[in-house]
């Protein structure tokens, strides 16, 4: 690939620019507001003028109601060999171009699996992808052409390809990016008339459930309502969940020594369960799931802590696999908490320890 038009220039758009550009790939920017695209530019995302002629391959990274339209406009227009879209849904635009009648052959359908709470071009990072999945849903129409044009697209800006039937993909994210959006964004409603006095109580938990709250609304309206049916059906899931599992608390509450038994092995069966669902996330890199030791590290809130941990750490001969930092509140201190080989947790808490670092047990 030596030439790429990228339409639509927020944080996915401008990521794979960006990294298509570090790479040596001459980069033309399109955006419905100049404005975005001319920012995308000034961040080495490419030129927001327009090519000359036909480019290797056109990336759509517009909003799931509007790539039907924009690859059909695209298409009509000859601006490219290969086309492929970034967006989060892939059965409805699919289908929408089938019923325009285009021709599907220099088209395939893709969805990187990454993103931020935040959106913009001024979010995006030249390395957004690297080492996360990147799904294809070639039909039986791909060329084989764009399929390598779109295999070298996740090449170059280093993700893992994936290929899944469009339906497929669209039920799998329902149920690992689509539903976690919602059900973080009702955790997060109800601290919005909690108490002040609540509120201040709120810790690490509460911020990892809540994380991805801080999305752009606009942005999850768009995505949701190109995939309602499959999101409802795995709320639904959790709906009953939800409704079993008040049922078992309210029998806690009971005097009934019966009926709290039966509340507390209804709680511990929804709490077991997703001990078991936990266990098969992904660990690092895609591996399976690993089990490390924490080392938790008392750190002051000044410059270069962090950054004198970890050359600690590197003097001791022990990789970090993990790290979270919990902010004390009403205090310029915080707990870091390393997660590391298991071998290696004595390891490291000694090193640290002699290097005047403050471990606490968690």
């Amino acid at each position: 690939m030596r030439t790429a038009l990228v339409i639509g220039t927020g944080l996915i758009g401008t990521s794979a620019a960006i990294a298509l550009a570090g790479r040596g790939v001459t980069v033309h920017l399109r955006d419905h507001d100049p404005a975005r695209a001319s920012t995308a530019a000034a961040l080495g995302a490419g030129t927001d003028e327009a090519p000359e002629g036909p480019v290797d391959l056109a990336i759509v990274a517009v909003p799931p109601a509007h790539v039907a339209t924009t690859l059909a406009d695209a298409m009509t227009a000859g601006l490219a060999r290969g086309y492929l879209d970034v967006a989060s849904v892939k059965g409805g635009p699919k289908r929408e171009l089938e019923a325009l009648g285009l021709d599907l052959t220099s088209y395939i359908g893709t969805h990187p699996m990454s993103g931020k709470e935040r959106s913009g071009p001024l979010a995006a990072t030249p390395d957004l992808f690297e080492g996360r999945p990147w799904v294809l849903t070639p039909t039986r129409d791909t060329d084989t052409e764009v399929l390598n044009l779109a295999l070298e697209l996740v090449a170059l800006c280093r993700a893992v390809p994936v290929v899944m039937d469009a339906d497929a993909h669209d039920r799998a994210v329902a149920l690992v990016s689509h539903t976690p959006q919602l059900v973080s964004s009702m955790v997060a409603a109800r601290l919005q008339e909690a108490d002040e006095s609540a509120v201040r109580l709120c810790g690490q938990g509460i911020r990892d459930v809540t994380r991805i709250a801080a999305s752009d609304p606009r942005m999850w309206i768009d995505i949701l309502s190109a995939n309602p049916g499959p999101v409802a059906d795995v709320l639904s899931g959790v709906a009953a969940d939800l409704d079993e599992t008040v049922r078992a608390l309210r029998s806690l509450q009971s005097a009934d020594e019966d009926k709290r038994r039966d509340g507390a092995a209804g709680v511990e069966d929804v709490l077991r369960r997703g001990n078991a669902g936990r266990a098969r996330v992904p660990g690092k890199h895609g591996a399976a799931p690993a089990v490390y030791e924490t080392v938790a590290v008392l750190i002051s809130d000044q410059p270069g802590e962090l950054a004198r941990i970890f050359a600690d750490a590197g003097r001791a001969g022990v990789n970090i696999e993990d790290v979270r930092i919990e902010h004390a509140t009403g205090q310029q201190a915080g707990l870091v908490q390393l997660m590391v080989e298991p071998a290696a947790a004595v390891v490291l808490a000694s090193a640290l320890q002699e290097r005047g670092w403050s471990l606490r047990t968690t």
